[in-house]
């Protein structure tokens, strides 16, 4: 059966979660965490993407996010494409690092912000790297941290997470506190993050009830919310802009960024499309794919389409890049 189209326009709230390629690990050590982090606090910022909760483990992670005006998969590709040369770089690995589609859920706020929240940032706990919430407060991996205060992060929206349990902060910090703790017997619920019916009619439970009431049930995969949600979402997704077309623009916004970036360097955008390496035209190539795969969120094949090179050469070429950005930032005096 063919996958479905993703649900998003700006403002959408996603529960995005990442999983390593065969269940692998996604980072290794402190280093790598700090670099996912870094990483993700200034994508967040420069799309405009709103991050609320999120969490790192070894091998996953989760965020809570409201797409900014360059949406999700733009967010989601700057993001996992720049980590995963990073560390494959740093421990000598060559291949993918993520599965090739990450999971996106799009997000009733109203029903479900709170309960995401609490179950992203105690996915450390449930998963045995802490050892109670007051670990938790000081474990630097995920968004808990920042909520109570312990660890600022410019990037993070802590201010709209605590007025979901009112005001003044004091006040919101204590009802924060003890949600969390009321959380900690539930363990993971897999109507957050399953699939299909249940999960967009919000458990088991409210399946069985409408059932039993013969009242009619709307559920969609790609959504965690009410029936009345759920079709609001699918009508408001079939508005959308058509993939092809969305596709088009933007290969268009490429191309106008190759063709100044010729100008501005004095070569040719034919002989740039030959692959040659002669002069430099390598170092000009290098640039423009730096910019369409970082800055734009262009997969690197369709880069490499445009630019008459392998999927492998820009891949290679962003590796040699960032080593040499690394480089660089290692012999800052």
């Amino acid at each position: 059966m063919p996958r479905q189209a993703r649900l998003d326009t700006p403002g959408t709230l996603h529960h995005v979660i990442v999983r390593g390629l065969e269940r692998g690990a996604i980072v290794q050590d402190d280093a790598d965490r700090a670099a996912f982090v870094t990483r993700l606090g200034d994508v967040a910022l420069a799309t405009g993407t709103r991050v609320y909760a999120w969490a790192l483990l070894p091998n996953h992670a989760h965020l809570l996010v409201r797409s900014g005006p360059a949406g999700l998969p733009t967010f989601m590709r700057r993001l996992l494409t720049g980590y995963a040369i990073t560390f494959n770089l740093r421990h000598k690995r060559v291949g993918h690092l993520f599965q090739n589609r990450y999971k996106s859920i799009v997000v009733e706020a109203d029903n479900y912000f709170r309960e995401l929240v609490r179950y992203l940032h105690l996915n450390p706990l449930r998963a045995k790297l802490v050892a109670g919430l007051a670990a938790l407060e000081r474990y630097p991996w995920s968004g808990h941290a920042t909520v109570v205060g312990r660890i600022p992060r410019p990037w993070q929206d802590r201010q709209a997470v605590l007025a979901w349990f009112g005001a003044p902060e004091r006040r919101a910090l204590r009802a924060y506190r003890r949600y969390m703790r009321e959380g900690i017997p539930l363990g993971r619920r897999s109507e957050l993050v399953g699939g299909g019916l249940v999960r967009s009619l919000g458990g088991w439970a409210e399946v069985r009830a409408l059932r039993q009431r013969k009242e009619p049930m709307a559920g969609d995969p790609r959504i965690l919310g009410s029936g009345p949600f759920v079709e609001q979402m699918v009508r408001e997704g079939q508005k959308q802009l058509p993939g092809a077309a969305h596709r088009q623009r933007r290969l268009r916004q490429a191309l106008r960024h190759i063709q100044a970036a010729c100008r501005r360097e004095g070569v040719g955008l034919a002989e740039l499309q030959t692959g040659s390496r002669r002069g430099r035209l390598p170092m000009v190539r290098t640039a423009i794919i730096r910019h369409l795969v970082t800055a734009l969120g262009l997969p690197c094949a369709a880069v490499a389409r445009l630019l008459g090179v392998s999927t492998s050469a820009v891949v290679k070429s962003l590796q040699r890049a960032e080593s040499e950005q690394v480089h660089l930032d290692n012999n800052v005096p």
